[in-house]
């Protein structure tokens, strides 16, 4: 298989190799492919070989077949329209990715509950798309008008409110059933 036909399986190798709590070094050990190569892998900066890839599955006591069904099952792409709704949100709340994934994202239109203070475990950023907020993190408080974002990682205490009518404010983070782990 050349490269053109070979598919990205750097989420399914990494997903694979932590689930195993296997550090890179040991699966280099294993597979007899370099630490750097795997990185590469991992980020989809590189794609393997048919035999690269059986060595990394081999390694990961999983076969290429199941590292690739993985790796295409989680390729999607999927378009929301901006008239659809969120039936299971609130009023002015819409979600911008369906599903369960690793990213999420709200959109928030109008007045929204100012007193609501939010702590996330993981990392996410605000973006105003039109109007102006004020948030309120870490004792401070920050004015955004349109276009700005404020990036807060995960364990920050923050609350905001839109400040002008029309305000839309999204809100993207890395979903809160996904572990975020530096490496």
């Amino acid at each position: 298989m050349d490269e053109k036909e070979s598919p990205r399986v750097g989420a399914a190798v990494k997903r694979r190799r932590r689930a195993l709590r296997l550090t890179l070094a040991v699966v280099a050990s294993r597979s007899g492919l370099s630490v750097p190569f795997l990185s590469q892998v991992e980020n989809d900066r590189a794609r393997p070989s048919r035999r690269s890839l059986e060595l990394v599955a081999e390694a990961l006591e999983t076969t290429a077949g199941e590292l690739l069904a993985v790796a295409e099952a989680s390729c999607t792409v999927d378009v929301v329209r901006s008239g659809e709704g969120s039936p299971d949100l609130p009023e002015g709340v819409r979600s911008l990715v369906r599903g369960r994934h690793q990213l999420h994202a709200l959109e928030f239109t109008g007045e929204q509950d100012a007193g609501r203070e939010f702590q996330h475990r993981n990392d996410e950023l605000l973006y105003v798309a039109d109007g102006a907020a004020e948030v309120e993190a870490e004792g401070r408080a920050y004015r955004l008008d349109r276009g700005d974002t404020l990036y807060l990682s995960g364990g920050v205490r923050h609350r905001w409110r839109a400040t002008e009518p029309g305000t839309r404010l999204l809100v993207v983070a890395v979903g809160e059933h996904v572990e975020a782990e530096e490496e």
